[in-house]
């Protein structure tokens, strides 16, 4: 029984990731009719995203080390039922008024969703991970990506159930209640159902090592800076492509919103989930004969990702760019089947969860600049701002993939961890 609740911690996580992801996704799906209602510029609509990812980014620095001392099962239910009410309270934005002073509606929204909302959010990813990785071992690639999936799950069905939520309960507003209520409810149940778990290694050495010894650990082991540059490009795209590609779509080929949403998640999150569940079981068989199959694996994705970056924003037809969306699709999930593993190879399990946090600073504060960034470009160019912002964002993968080659020639075979 002990073996099957590693399954029983997987399936309860990967719900979780799913309202993570989903709730991530609306206000992108939901981006043209909140700015039609409130009024905001796409430069707010960039800030806002941007601020989101900073939030992320400055949080996960105490995130972290949290996560490798205190229980990380209260840790990660906490932040789902915090994060969960943020997004009802989404419903509610607007011009509000107190103590005689009138707050505008642009930052009201950056509150409830980039600094509340991102900051909930925050304490989920390290000690997610973490307890992940600690129930699975020798099932670690494939638990990952399982978990990893749920994210596509999430974002993949996220255009469907946003248009078919919009039509039924009429308005933007509802759309943040419902899936906020429902990710609430989902953390009652973690309170009864999720348990702990330490590993050896980790409990003989939490009572005598330092807070600060996770930073110094990451910061003296080159490969984990090289996975990092990675998982920056990941989220550099990742950020602008879910905020902004349901937009750039309806405005390049004059489709609504529910079919620019559907199209631009459905297609590329079915590929991207496709290829993490392949992904996961090809990495187990492989990475035990051959250690740095994991790293090549992501390095070849960053690679064939590029062109498909540079060929969405010059896409000639709605056709075309779907077509692109899915082969991008593949390529990233090829990568983020062994995101943490990667790191986790070369990170011993008493500071995975620090790590992590160091993961996400400066992931998101690096990737948040290309929400603003294509915000700026939209604002000043139209669609051209857009074709131009995602050929940068196929840049952003060569340069990942290169840093992360350093790794594969120089660094990893010292650097590597045996469990």
């Amino acid at each position: 029984m002990r073996n099957a609740y590693k399954w029983v911690v997987l399936g309860l996580l990967s719900c979780a990731f799913f309202f993570h992801q989903a709730d991530r996704a609306l206000f992108g799906l939901l981006t043209i009719p909140i700015q039609q209602e409130l009024g905001l510029t796409d430069v707010q609509i960039g800030w806002i995203n941007t601020v989101l990812s900073w939030t992320l980014a400055f949080m996960a620095l105490i995130a972290g080390p949290i996560g490798d001392r205190l229980s990380r099962k209260w840790l990660i239910t906490c932040s789902l039922l915090f994060w969960s009410l943020m997004t009802v309270m989404m419903g509610l934005v607007g011009d509000w008024t107190i103590l005689g002073f009138t707050i505008p509606a642009f930052l009201v929204v950056m509150f409830f969703r980039s600094i509340a909302t991102g900051g909930g959010e925050s304490f989920y990813g390290p000690s997610s991970m973490a307890l992940l990785a600690a129930h699975h071992k020798e099932t670690r690639s494939i638990a990952l990506s399982v978990h990893q999936a749920a994210l596509y799950i999430g974002l993949m069905t996220s255009g469907v159930l946003t248009a078919w939520a919009l039509g039924v309960l009429g308005t933007w507003r509802h759309v943040f209640m419902v899936f906020g209520g429902a990710g609430f409810a989902l953390g009652v149940v973690f309170i009864f159902a999720l348990r702990d778990k330490t590993t050896p290694m980790e409990g003989a050495s939490v009572a005598r090592r330092s807070a600060l010894d996770g930073f110094r650990y990451f910061f003296r082991t080159p490969s984990a800076w090289c996975a990092m540059a990675g998982f920056i490009a990941i989220v550099f795209v990742n950020n602008a492509y879910l905020f902004w590609a349901p937009k750039f779509m309806a405005m390049k080929f004059g489709t609504s919103v529910g079919v620019a949403g559907t199209q631009t998640m459905l297609w590329h999150h079915l590929f991207a989930f496709l290829a993490i569940m392949a992904g996961g079981v090809i990495t187990d068989r492989f990475v035990r004969r051959m250690p740095r199959f994991r790293l090549g694996f992501q390095i070849a994705a960053l690679l064939a990702g590029a062109p498909c970056l540079m060929m969405i924003g010059f896409a000639p037809g709605a056709m075309a760019m779907v077509v692109m969306t899915a082969a991008y699709g593949v390529a990233r999930g090829c990568f983020e089947v062994n995101t943490h593993a990667s790191l986790f190879d070369v990170i011993p399990p008493q500071y995975r969860s620090t790590s992590v946090g160091v993961f996400t600073v400066f992931a998101f504060f690096v990737g948040g600049l290309s929400g603003v960034l294509m915000g700026a470009l939209s604002q000043h160019y139209g669609v051209r701002g857009f074709e131009i912002g995602f050929a940068l964002m196929g840049a952003s993968y060569v340069i990942g993939a290169l840093l992360m080659a350093i790794s594969f020639f120089v660094t990893f075979h010292k650097d590597r961890i045996t469990e």
